[in-house]
C-alpha cells in the first residue's frame, strides 16, 4: 500500500514530473501519428490496387502490343471444372495513350485509355463504386451509342430531365437513406438539377413559348467515362465541381500500334468523337487525372487489335490478324485459394499457348504473358511502401528514446532529493526490492497518464489531419504538406488501427519503467543509517 501512495504522491506533488508526462506524451502522439498516416497509405495502396485489378491478372507486361487468344483463353478457363468452379467473372482489358479534348471549351488533356466490358469490369473489380452518375441514377451509364440528356423546367420552374433519367433518378431517392439524401449535392436552381450537375438545355426548347419539355437529342456517339481529375475542379471541401456536361462530345486521338511494335503507319493517329457519360473516381490521383473507358470492341478495331484477314499482294497468301487484349483480369469466388489458381492457370496457359505459337506472327507476345496476382502485380510498389513504413516508424521510434533518457534523469534526480524519505522508509522495514519497487511503480505511472494523453492527442490529429492540412495550405499555399501529385492519393489517410494505438501505449508504459530502472537501483541501495546520519 505505502508504493501505490508514495507514487501517486510523488506523481501529484512533484512537479518536474511533469517533463517526463510530456515526453512520453509527445512521443506517443509523434509515433502514433506517423504510424498511423503511413500504415493507412499501406492500406490505401492495396486496397485500390485490388479494387482496380481484382484477383489475378494475365498480361504481357513487357509491351503495348498484348498478346492473342484471350478470348479463347478465357472460355477454356470457365469450361475448366476445378478452375471454372472458383471464377466469378474474367474480362478482357486493352490499355493504351492518347489525347482526349473537348471541342466546346477547346481543352486537350494526356490520357490513358482503356478498353473494357463495361457489365464484365464491374462484376471483376470495384469500378463501379467510383462511378458519379450511376450512383444517384442507377442503370444509366453505358458505353453504347447515346445522345445528349436535354432537361426543361416544369410548371414551377424546376428543371427535370428525361422520363428514363428521371425515373433513375426517383430509384434512388427512394432506396436512400435519409444520411445519404441530405449528404447528395442538390441544387435546382437553373441550369443545375439534381446533384448540382450541369444539365445543357436544347436551344429550340429555349426559345419555345410552350416548353415541349425534356428530350434527348444530338447525333448519337458511344459512350466514354473519364476520371474525375479530367473533368473537373476539386474544391477546398474535398467535392467536385463538375464543369462538363453529361452528354458532351469528347475527340479522342490514338497511335495504333502494330504486332510487330511499330506506329501504324500511312494514315497516322486515329480520331474518335465519344458522348461523355460518367466520371469515376478511384481515389488514385494519378489514374483520376488521365483515365479514359470506352468500349472494349471498339477500342480494338481503332487500334487494329482485332481480328482481320487479308491476301497478301506480293506473295498472294492470307495474312491473319489474331485479335488482341492487354491485361485479363479475373475474379475468384469468395473464399477460392488465389495462389493455387493461379498456379493452375500458369499450368494451363503454357499448355494452351504452345500449340498456338505457330498460328501468329509474333510468338514473343504469348511466350512473354504472366499471371500475377494483385499483390504480385503491385510488389515493387507495396514493398517501397511497406520498407518506407517501417523505416519511419523506427527512426522516430529512435528520435522517442529521448523520453527514456528524460525520465532516468528526473527520477535520478527525484532519489537525490528524497534520500531522506528512503531512509525513514527502509529504516521502519522496508525492503530495497520494496524501495526500488516504488520508483519503478513511478515510472510505470508516468507511462499511464502520459501514453493515455499522447494516444488522445494522436488520434484526435490523425482523425483531423486533412482539415490541418487545409488550414495551412489556407495560412500558405506554400505549406502544404499532402500534394495529391506526389503522394498519389487525394487525401490524407486519416484512421487508426485501435490494436497499433494499444500497442504503442503498451510500449510507452515498458519504456517508462524502463526509464526509471538506474533511480530505482539507486534508490535500492541507499541505507538508512547514511540516509539520516546528518538528520
Amino acid at each position: 500500500m505505502y508504493k501505490l501512495f508514495l507514487c501517486l504522491r510523488y506523481l501529484r506533488k512533484r512537479r518536474i514530473a511533469f517533463f517526463a508526462v510530456a515526453a512520453v506524451c509527445l512521443c506517443v502522439a509523434m509515433v502514433l501519428i506517423v504510424f498511423s498516416v503511413m500504415d493507412g497509405f499501406l492500406g490505401m495502396v492495396r486496397d485500390r490496387s485490388r479494387g482496380m485489378l481484382g484477383d489475378l491478372v494475365i498480361e504481357n507486361e513487357s509491351s503495348l502490343q498484348g498478346f492473342y487468344f484471350y478470348q479463347e483463353f478465357i472460355d477454356e478457363l470457365k469450361a475448366d471444372p476445378e478452375i471454372g468452379a472458383q471464377l466469378h467473372e474474367a474480362t478482357p482489358v486493352i490499355y493504351t495513350y492518347g489525347v482526349v479534348r473537348y471541342p466546346e471549351s477547346q481543352i486537350t488533356k494526356p490520357a490513358q485509355v482503356s478498353g473494357i466490358r463495361l457489365d464484365e469490369y464491374r462484376r471483376v473489380n470495384d469500378f463501379e463504386k467510383g462511378l458519379f452518375y450511376e450512383k444517384y441514377y442507377p442503370g444509366t451509364t453505358t458505353l453504347a451509342k447515346q445522345r445528349i440528356p436535354g432537361c426543361a423546367p416544369t410548371a414551377e420552374g424546376v428543371y427535370v430531365l428525361p422520363p428514363d433519367i428521371e425515373a433513375a433518378w426517383q430509384k434512388w431517392w427512394a432506396s436512400a437513406t435519409p444520411q445519404e439524401r441530405a449528404k447528395a449535392p442538390i441544387d435546382k436552381r437553373w441550369p443545375y438539377n439534381r446533384v448540382g450537375q450541369y444539365w445543357p438545355v436544347p436551344h429550340e426548347e429555349l426559345a419555345a413559348p410552350d416548353r415541349p419539355g425534356p428530350k434527348w437529342y444530338g447525333s448519337e456517339l458511344p459512350g466514354i467515362i473519364l476520371g474525375t481529375d479530367m473533368c473537373a475542379t476539386r474544391k477546398e471541401k474535398g467535392d467536385y465541381d463538375r464543369y462538363h456536361c453529361r452528354g458532351e462530345e469528347v475527340q479522342v486521338t490514338l497511335v495504333p500500334i502494330t504486332e510487330s511494335g511499330h506506329l501504324r503507319d500511312a494514315t497516322g493517329p486515329v480520331r474518335d468523337i465519344f458522348r461523355f457519360t460518367d466520371d469515376c473516381r478511384t481515389g488514385v490521383y494519378d489514374i483520376d487525372s488521365m483515365a479514359a473507358y470506352v468500349d472494349f470492341d471498339r477500342l480494338q478495331k481503332l487500334l487494329n487489335m482485332d481480328y482481320r484477314e487479308w491476301t497478301d499482294d506480293d506473295t498472294g497468301q492470307k495474312v491473319v490478324n489474331h485479335a488482341r487484349a492487354s491485361q485479363v483480369q479475373i475474379k475468384l469466388k469468395p473464399g477460392a485459394n488465389v495462389m493455387a489458381v493461379r498456379n493452375a492457370i500458369r499450368a494451363k496457359w503454357d499448355a494452351f499457348s504452345g500449340p498456338r505459337l505457330g498460328l501468329v506472327r509474333n510468338p514473343t507476345l504469348m511466350t512473354s504473358v504472366q499471371v500475377l496476382t494483385w499483390e504480385e502485380k503491385q510488389r515493387t510498389f507495396i514493398e517501397a511502401v511497406e520498407k518506407e513504413k517501417y523505416l519511419v516508424t523506427i527512426l522516430f521510434g529512435i528520435i522517442s528514446f529521448v523520453a527514456v533518457l528524460l525520465i532516468g534523469c528526473v527520477f535520478y534526480m527525484i532519489v537525490q532529493q528524497k534520500t531522506r524519505d528512503i531512509g525513514i522508509i527502509k529504516s521502519v522495514g522496508a525492503t530495497s526490492l520494496g524501495v526500488a519497487g516504488i520508483f519503478i511503480s513511478y515510472g510505470a505511472a508516468v507511462g499511464v497518464v502520459g501514453g493515455a494523453v499522447g494516444t488522445v492527442i494522436g488520434v484526435l490529429f490523425v482523425h483531423y489531419i486533412n482539415e490541418v492540412q487545409d488550414l495551412l495550405k489556407w495560412i500558405s499555399p506554400k505549406a502544404e504538406v499532402w500534394n495529391p501529385q506526389v503522394y498519389i492519393f487525394e487525401r490524407i489517410p486519416n484512421e487508426v488501427n485501435p490494436v497499433h494505438a494499444a500497442c504503442i501505449y503498451a510500449v510507452a508504459i515498458v519504456v517508462s519503467m524502463l526509464g526509471s530502472l538506474i533511480a530505482a537501483n539507486k534508490a535500492a541501495r541507499v541505507w538508512p543509517v547514511e540516509a539520516l546520519r546528518y538528520e
